[in-house]
C-alpha cells in the first residue's frame, strides 16, 4: 500500500515538473537566415518564421511621398552597404503608405544590390512583442547579415511601460544596438504616445517638464522622422492612374476620374489605401485578377 502511495506521489510530481517547464521560456529554434529575405518574429516560440511571399507593392506605384521615399531609400542603401545609418520613424496620416514604403524600399535595395553583396533582411516584430526586442537583437547580432527590424503601427497607451524596453534596446543600454541591426517603425503619432497622455503628465507631475521629457524621449531614439500627410486630389488620382497602367485595366479616363472621386467622397478621405481599395473594386468589376 505504501509503495502505491509513493508511486502516485511520484507521478504527480512528474506532472507538476512538466507543467512548470511548460511555463518557462521556450527553447529558441535555430534561425534559417538563408530561407528568405523577410521574417516574422514569433515571441512565444522565440522563432524567426521565413515569409516566402511578402505582401507589398512595387516602389514605383507609391505616389505622393517622393521626398520621404528618397530619404528612406538612401538611408536603407547606406545601411545595406555597411555605412552609418539612422533608425527611422515614419509617422503621420493613416493610409498614406508608411508600411508599404518600408517593404517596397527593402525590395528595391536588394534588387539593386551589387553582385556578391549579401541580401538585406527584413524582420517584422509585432507591437505587443516589443518587450522581447533584446532577445531578438541578441539572435540577430550573431548572424552574417544586416537586418531591418520593422514594427508597424507602433504606439503606447496609458500605463504601458514597454516603451522603456524599446528605449534601452535602441540606444540607452550598455551594449547598445547591434551594428548589423536598424529599426524602422510606423506610427500615426509623432511621439508614439497619445497627446492626452503627455498633457496629463504635464498637468499632474511635480516637475512637468521632466515628466514630459521622459515620455517623448523615445521618439528621439529615431534619427530620422519622416512625416506623411494627407494627399491632394491630384496626388490621389495619380495613384489611381499608376495602378491602372500597372495592372492593364481598360477604362475610359473620364469615367475613371469620376468613379475614383466618387469612391474617395464616400470614404470621406483620400489616401494610398483608399486608392488601392478603389483599384480592387474596379478590377473586380472588370473581371481582372491583380495577382497575375
Amino acid at each position: 500500500m505504501q509503495d502505491k502511495s509513493i508511486e502516485a506521489l511520484s507521478d504527480k510530481l512528474d506532472r507538476l515538473i512538466a507543467a512548470v517547464e511548460r511555463l518557462g521560456p521556450a527553447t529558441p529554434l535555430p534561425a534559417r537566415f538563408d530561407a528568405a529575405d523577410c521574417f516574422v518574429w514569433h515571441a512565444e516560440s522565440r522563432a524567426l518564421v521565413p515569409i516566402e511571399k511578402v505582401n507589398r507593392v512595387e516602389i514605383g506605384l507609391i505616389h505622393g511621398v517622393d521626398r520621404v521615399r528618397d530619404i528612406l531609400a538612401d538611408n536603407t542603401e547606406r545601411f545595406a552597404r555597411g555605412l552609418p545609418a539612422n533608425n527611422v520613424l515614419l509617422w503621420g496620416a493613416r493610409g498614406m503608405g508608411k508600411s508599404s514604403l518600408v517593404k517596397a524600399v527593402h525590395a528595391a535595395v536588394n534588387g539593386s544590390a551589387k553582385a556578391g553583396q549579401a541580401p538585406l533582411k527584413l524582420v517584422e516584430i509585432h507591437r505587443e512583442d516589443i518587450e522581447t526586442l533584446p532577445q531578438l537583437m541578441a539572435l540577430l547580432k550573431a548572424a552574417p547579415f544586416r537586418f531591418i527590424l520593422f514594427c508597424d503601427d507602433l504606439s503606447f497607451d496609458q500605463n504601458d511601460t514597454s516603451y522603456k524596453s524599446l528605449k534601452a534596446a535602441l540606444e540607452g543600454g550598455v551594449e547598445g544596438r547591434p551594428a548589423n541591426v536598424i529599426l524602422y517603425a510606423t506610427s500615426n503619432r509623432r511621439h508614439l504616445l497619445p497627446r492626452d497622455m503627455i498633457e496629463n503628465e504635464r498637468s499632474t507631475a511635480i516637475n512637468p517638464s521632466e515628466a514630459v521629457e521622459e515620455k517623448v524621449s523615445l521618439s528621439d531614439r529615431f534619427g530620422l522622422w519622416l512625416g506623411f500627410h494627407k494627399c491632394s486630389q491630384e496626388e490621389y488620382l495619380a495613384m489611381i492612374d499608376g495602378y491602372v497602367r500597372h495592372y492593364g485595366l481598360s477604362v475610359a479616363p473620364d469615367a475613371l476620374r469620376a468613379d475614383a472621386l466618387e469612391w474617395a467622397t464616400t470614404r470621406g478621405s483620400r489616401s494610398g489605401r483608399v486608392a488601392w481599395q478603389f483599384i480592387q473594386d474596379l478590377a473586380g468589376r472588370l473581371g481582372k485578377r491583380l495577382d497575375d
